[in-house]
């Protein structure tokens, strides 16, 4: 498991001054804390977490002495300037359920034999201890054929039995549809229309 320093943040420096000496701004909070810990990391390192980590992936999380064992709860991302803004994490209780969220991937595109797969969710939503929770769910492309439509319940997270959903089981995620050949049609006929022009 990744381990990542924080230190405790003065709030009376604005998270912007911050974020220009190179410190990424953040909460640590969680039930067996009395009040949220306000944090500062240094940018470096939290790029260098989340190439290996996303929201919902677990850390040890190294404040000031002392380590917690916590859920990445929210990443804030700045897409424009490409930098994060602000992450929270949660700290873990092992007893405790915990709201997290698994990002959905499709696996070997290409190797789908025929047909478009059009994904439909991007993430699940679930309860479980800090023992059984999962920020990733792979569905393999390459097994689907045209017209194979899968579901939440269909998937392994659905099965595993320390795992709560909170997203509906009959949820689309994944659809394979076909590749409509008058589309691909209209666009030889268009072809063939500019190679006639370019010819006279």
């Amino acid at each position: 498991m990744n381990t990542l320093k924080a230190e405790k943040r003065d709030l009376s420096i604005k998270a912007k001054k911050l974020r220009r000496e190179g410190f990424v701004t953040g909460n640590l909070y969680g039930h067996e804390l009395e009040t949220s810990i306000p944090l500062k990391m240094e940018k470096g390192d939290i790029e260098q977490l989340l190439k290996q980590e996303r929201k919902g992936g677990r850390v040890m999380l190294e404040v000031e002495g002392k380590t917690y064992n916590v859920l990445i709860k929210e990443v804030d991302y700045n897409s424009l300037k490409r930098y994060v803004n602000e992450i929270d994490f949660q700290a873990l209780v092992s007893n405790e359920q915990v709201h997290s969220t698994a990002e959905i991937h499709l696996i070997n595109l290409d190797k789908l034999s025929a047909g478009v797969p059009q994904q439909m969710l991007q993430e699940i939503s679930f309860k479980a201890l800090p023992a059984a929770l999962v920020d990733r769910v792979e569905i393999d492309a390459g097994d689907l054929r045209v017209g194979d439509t899968v579901k939440v319940k269909d998937l392994p997270i659905a099965q595993d039995k320390d795992v709560s959903l909170t997203t509906d089981p009959e949820t689309t995620v994944v659809i394979i549809t076909e590749v409509h050949a008058s589309a691909a049609a209209e666009e030889s006929s268009e072809s063939d229309q500019e190679e006639d022009k370019a010819a006279e």
